[in-house]
Formats: structure tokens, sequence, C-alpha cells
């Protein structure tokens, strides 16, 4: 997931979408502890998207205060 698309989301949107994310994570470590994940990478990139998603959140809130 690209930053741009993330920044075109409402706050609502990325706070479903970061919720959304947190689950996808637990599911691949569940499956990685497991060892039934095809792909280990996956881990990473659900990671970095978290924080995307929480850096975007958090620029928005600051702009809104600001």
């Amino acid at each position: 997931m690209k930053a741009a698309e993330i920044r075109q989301l409402s706050v609502e949107e990325l706070n479903t979408k970061l919720a959304d994310l947190k689950k996808d994570l637990f599911n691949l470590r569940l499956q990685h502890a497991i060892n039934q994940l095809d792909n280990p990478l996956k881990i990473a990139e659900v990671k970095k998207d978290i924080a995307r998603v929480n850096t975007i959140i958090r620029q928005k809130n600051m702009a809104n205060k600001a």
C-alpha cells in the first residue's frame, strides 16, 4: 500500500484499516508459528503498512490541531 493511497482516506477509514492490518498481522504470525506461512516477508510488509497508517493518522491529527 502506498502512502499516497493512505492519505486519501479519512481518519475513520484509517482507523478501520489499522484494525484490519493488526488482525492480518496476528493471523500471519499465527501461521508462521505453525509453519503454514508461504511468504514470511509478508509479515514485514504488514508491519510497514501499520506504521504508515499510524504516521498518516498522526499527521492528520496534528493538522487538525494547528
